[in-house]
């Protein structure tokens, strides 16, 4: 759980996050996250290079009710997040290409959102490499930041 934490404050990652996230706010979402495995039988993996204890990202298909609006909210939503020194090796999308096969093949094909900040140009690319095409701009309601909303349907 700190390692995940570690991961998402980290200044060069954090700056495509929103608002700082606090200890206990990190605590809270992270066993979200565990109760959302047992509430829809899918929920975010932890990423570590072959062989290595550290984690370095974290990426998986959840639910997280951001207060986006219906037609976001109520839907499974991907995410990617990976740690500042391992972005653009190729990490994100081999564990996402992994996620995004074993959700399809166990929930069956269905609509999957997610959300990108307009200013992180490699997570827009990979949301593209994946099918997401944008829906909407939207703003954050916890700061009013600019979110780019997509899709991938079935």
């Amino acid at each position: 759980m700190r390692a995940v934490y570690d991961v998402v404050t980290h200044p060069e990652t954090a700056t495509h996050l929103g608002p700082p996230l606090s200890w206990v706010d990190h605590y809270a979402r992270f066993h979200r996250n565990a109760g959302g495995w047992y509430l829809h039988g899918y929920g975010n993996f932890l990423v570590r290079e072959r062989g290595q204890d550290r984690v370095i990202g974290n990426v998986g298909v959840f639910h997280s009710n951001r207060g986006l609006g219906e037609d976001f909210d109520m839907n499974p939503e991907a995410g990617w997040i990976m740690a500042h020194d391992h972005v653009g090796k190729g990490y994100a999308s081999e564990a996402m290409t992994a996620v995004l096969n074993w959700f399809d093949a166990e929930h069956g094909p269905r609509r999957i959102v997610c959300i990108v900040s307009p200013d992180n140009p490699p997570s827009l690319r990979m949301a593209e490499k994946f099918g997401f095409v944008p829906t909407r701009m939207a703003e954050m309601p916890a700061d009013g930041e600019p979110v780019q909303l997509f899709e991938r349907l079935p």
